[in-house]
């Protein structure tokens, strides 16, 4: 199984690059990257970024907080597009699991990325309510686990493991802090990741050996040094 690689941006100068690159299967947004990037209308910009994505799936997250406003924003989304998936967080702000809106959401056939999950447990909560036939990424937030100190490969191992039998759920790695993460992704067998440009630029580069970093190393430093004019 090869691991997708989606590009996680909403500035639409970079989509508009990063479409056209056939290493990029698809895209994921969320409410801050959207504001990063200047929208102020979300649903026109939202389809602003379709108009240039017609084929590639693109993740558009709601930002309602009670299943209500939820549904809403989901239905609002869900039309815009034949390629999109419905983000949904799987807590919301005050921690109690979207399980009801996911479970709606699912049945009626939508999309589904679930996202700012952390651990299996939650994993396998999300498995028990939705079907084996509607497309569903669960989102595993790998690199702010890694921030706290925590290693999040046992709890990717333990997702994929879980979700082995439904054939229309997918692994996601999200919060990438290094091209590495990549290699991680394939060996564990998860089934996307999505990361920042910079990091898809770094990741076509794979490939040099250690003997020719060490090499561009030392004349970086050797650049460095007599750009400083350094004497001692």
């Amino acid at each position: 199984m090869k691991t997708k690689i989606f590009c996680d941006i909403a500035e639409i100068n970079l989509i508009k690059k990063y479409n056209k690159k056939k290493i990029v299967k698809g895209f994921t947004t969320n409410p801050s990257l959207m504001r990063k990037a200047g929208a102020k209308n979300y649903e026109l910009y939202a389809k602003s970024i379709l108009n240039i994505s017609k084929n590639k799936p693109v993740s558009f997250e709601v930002f309602g907080d009670d299943y209500k406003s939820m549904m809403e924003q989901a239905l609002k989304i869900n039309s815009w597009g034949r390629n999109i998936f419905v983000k949904i967080p799987v807590v919301n702000s005050k921690g109690q699991f979207t399980g009801k809106i996911i479970r709606d959401l699912n049945q009626k056939k939508i999309k589904l990325n679930i996202t700012a999950v952390y651990s299996s447990i939650q994993t396998k909560k999300i498995l028990k309510i939705i079907d084996k036939k509607t497309k569903v990424i669960i989102s595993i937030f790998a690199g702010r686990a890694a921030d706290s100190g925590k290693d999040p490969i046992p709890e990717f191992k333990k997702s994929i493991l879980s979700a082995k039998k439904f054939k229309n759920v997918e692994i996601l790695w999200a919060s990438v802090r290094e091209p590495y993460n990549f290699t991680q992704a394939k060996k564990i067998g998860c089934h996307i990741i999505t990361t920042p440009p910079k990091i898809i630029d770094q990741i076509e580069r794979f490939g040099k050996s250690l003997k020719s970093l060490t090499i561009e190393t030392v004349k970086g430093f050797l650049v460095d040094s007599k750009k400083s004019k350094f004497k001692i």
